[in-house]
């Protein structure tokens, strides 16, 4: 079934338009005077620019997914396969499947969103012009990345992400952005050179670089021992990307230093990379050197979980000084564990509970990043102990809707029955329950219940949160009137905040009658979040939405091309 009737052709000129109209228009917006553009001075028309062509792909990949046959989504579909370099055996070789489309919307999405709040709020650093030509270039290798049915072709939109990042992060980013440039670059690259290894292993020893055509093979092919070490070699490189403990160190400095939208397209889109790879190369390609791993990346996996939490715990605690995009940061490690862990069960029910988690860590977790960029912004500071601590800071009291939208990202971070986190979490665990034939249901049960016990550390470290940004904490002196209450430097009260940021003029000896307020959710910024929370309720309340895409595909990719 399709919701419209779209010719062949034309879906495939959707896909490639959508892969490469990203890098076009990073070209474009380079040349001295890109045609058409106006506006009341070059930056603001760079930016435009970015937001029209990160539009055009998002219309493109909605389009693509009206003429998608949601009937057949285990088949590739808007192929093309177009020879590129015959004496290796590369093929440009496009195709979508209903595990590739929703990671491909969801990175249109999120970056069109990324675009049109930096229209608005753009990051402070060099030329606006490399800012823009850089996010178009990361959108659009991310893109590849989920398109590309050629393992070359993979690895080359996989490392194209690398630099755009590693730039963002370096010369838009915020304290120790030079460091977490270098740690995110050295790490990624890395564990892509012996990814590289392991993706020449297959193609030569199978004598193919094509992914549907190794799918359907199902690793017959290949024996056992080429398997065990391509799985090792192509699995390291992913868990890096992914990232999986103890390969994870990267990413907390990564987005305590990255600007808002670097960090929201890190966690969003890039993270999805490095699971995407083992869902769609090491699951039906190797599936001997699969079972082999499996055991151990579950292991990996809970770790990941708990560490997780306990690491977000031991920030969020009084004291701590912890930040709050670190700890938004290792709130990830542990839900790309539960990724992680049901992509180990080898199960449909485990891999969909992954794909969807997935999807679900994209939504949510991007829309946190949004959200303390914001409150960071207003407050000058991302620290918990400053924004929690006897100074009228809850945001329940000065930014309301600010308030209410954090504490609703929180809770469905958390896993909330009727929000898309909770999905995810409670199919993986299912799968461990029951993991595939040949891989110990002890073992496998032991992980699942250490990785329920994850889901109570993670309900416990957000509500700390969300009780200590939202609700605030009382000062020692609870006694004393709102006046005395307001926070003191060397001269006096400290200077309120006004709501449109900037600190007002006061006369001598003037205290705040009143807790002062901060700006509340801009028009901006209400257009850029509610996609996300509205996404986030209509996949957490109709799963069907997305399982229905994905199940038949997981299904078809795990029986080796033969559902």
């Amino acid at each position: 079934m399709t919701v419209i009737d779209i010719s062949a052709s034309v879906m495939q000129f959707l896909l490639a338009f959508i892969v490469v109209a990203p890098l076009l228009g990073a070209v474009a917006v380079l040349l001295p005077a890109p045609p058409g553009l106006k506006g009341k001075n070059p930056d603001q028309a760079v930016l435009r620019h970015g937001v029209t062509v990160t539009g055009a792909v998002l219309v493109a990949a909605i389009v693509l997914a009206v003429g998608f046959d949601h009937d057949h989504p285990a088949t590739m579909q808007a192929t093309t396969d177009i020879s590129w370099i015959p004496a290796l055996d590369v093929r440009i070789h496009l195709g979508i499947d209903g595990i590739s489309l929703p990671l491909l919307l969801l990175t249109a999405l999120l970056t069109f969103l990324c675009a049109l709040y930096s229209y608005f709020k753009l990051p402070a650093g060099p030329s606006p012009k490399a800012f823009v030509a850089l996010v178009l270039v990361l959108e659009s290798g991310t893109l590849a990345t989920f398109a590309v049915l050629d393992l070359l072709l993979f690895f080359l939109a996989f490392e194209m992400v690398l630099i755009p990042m590693y730039f963002l992060i370096a010369r838009w980013g915020g304290g120790q952005r030079q460091a977490a440039a270098w740690k995110f670059i050295l790490y990624t690259l890395l564990g892509s050179v012996v990814m590289l290894l392991g993706l020449l292993l297959i193609g030569l020893k199978s004598g193919t670089f094509d992914m549907v055509a190794l799918a359907t093979d199902n690793g017959r092919g290949l024996t056992t021992s080429v398997q065990v070490i391509a799985v090792l070699a192509i699995g390291v490189g992913l868990a890096v990307k992914t990232p999986m403990w103890p390969l994870h160190s990267w990413l907390p400095d990564a987005h305590t230093a990255a600007p808002t939208v670097g960090s929201v397209l890190l966690a969003g889109v890039l993270l999805k990379m490095g699971t995407y790879g083992f869902v769609r190369i090491l699951l039906p390609v190797a599936p001997d050197g699969m079972r082999t791993f499996a055991p151990y990346l579950a292991a990996f996996a809970v770790v990941g979980i708990v560490y997780g939490s306990l690491a977000c715990l031991a920030l969020a605690r009084t004291g701590a000084k912890g930040d709050l995009k670190r700890l938004i940061a290792y709130s990830s490690v542990g839900h790309m564990g539960f990724v992680l862990l049901g992509i180990a069960t080898m199960t449909p029910t485990g891999v969909n509970g992954a794909l969807f988690a997935n999807i679900a860590h994209g939504l949510i977790t991007g829309l946190l990043f949004f959200l303390v960029g914001a409150i960071k912004d207003r407050y000058g500071t991302a620290d918990l102990d400053t924004l929690a601590g006897a100074t009228g800071a809850a945001l329940y009291g000065r930014a309301p809707r600010l308030g209410a939208l954090l504490a609703f990202a929180a809770i469905a971070s958390l896993g909330l029955p009727g929000l898309a986190g909770f999905w995810g979490e409670m199919l993986t665990l299912f799968g461990a329950y029951s993991p595939a034939e040949g891989l110990s249901r002890p073992a496998f049960r032991t992980f699942m219940a250490i990785g329920a016990f994850g889901t109570l550390l993670t309900a416990a470290y957000m509500l700390i949160v969300v009780r200590r940004v939202c609700m605030g904490e009382h000062p020692p002196h609870s006694r004393l009137s709102p006046d005395d209450r307001a926070p003191r430097t060397a001269d006096g009260p400290e200077p309120s905040v006004t709501p449109d940021g900037s600190e007002p003029s006061a006369t001598a000896g003037a205290r705040p009658a009143t807790t002062p307020q901060l700006a509340d959710i801009r028009t901006y910024e209400a257009v850029a979040w509610t996609p996300l929370a509205a996404l986030t309720v209509l996949a957490g309340l109709w799963p069907a939405v997305l399982l229905g895409l994905t199940d038949p595909a997981v299904q078809q990719l795990l029986a080796g091309g033969k559902s």
